[in-house]
């Protein structure tokens, strides 16, 4: 479910969602080379966009990164890496 940040409207521009995608990608391809194994969910919350890589496999250790980015912009606020 995509929700807006309190201050937001629906009509207020911003960053669509594959331009979200397209900015984590990038850096998680950097990062990670291959990201076939993990499953991306997108989320829009108060504190900006969340994009998550999670491995598809349970069974496999570790994780992918982890991304927040500012809605107008598409700045990345943190990201956080799992090996």
């Amino acid at each position: 479910m995509t929700t807006l940040p309190a201050n937001a409207s629906p009509s207020q521009p911003g960053l669509l969602s594959d331009q979200v995608l397209r900015i984590a990608r990038l850096d998680a391809e950097r990062v990670y080379q291959d990201l076939t194994p993990y499953r991306i969910t997108l989320v829009l919350e108060a504190d900006g966009w969340h994009v998550d890589y999670e491995l598809k496999d349970p069974a496999l250790n570790g994780g992918g990164p982890h991304y927040v980015s500012d809605p107008q912009a598409g700045t990345i606020l943190s990201k956080r890496y799992e090996h």
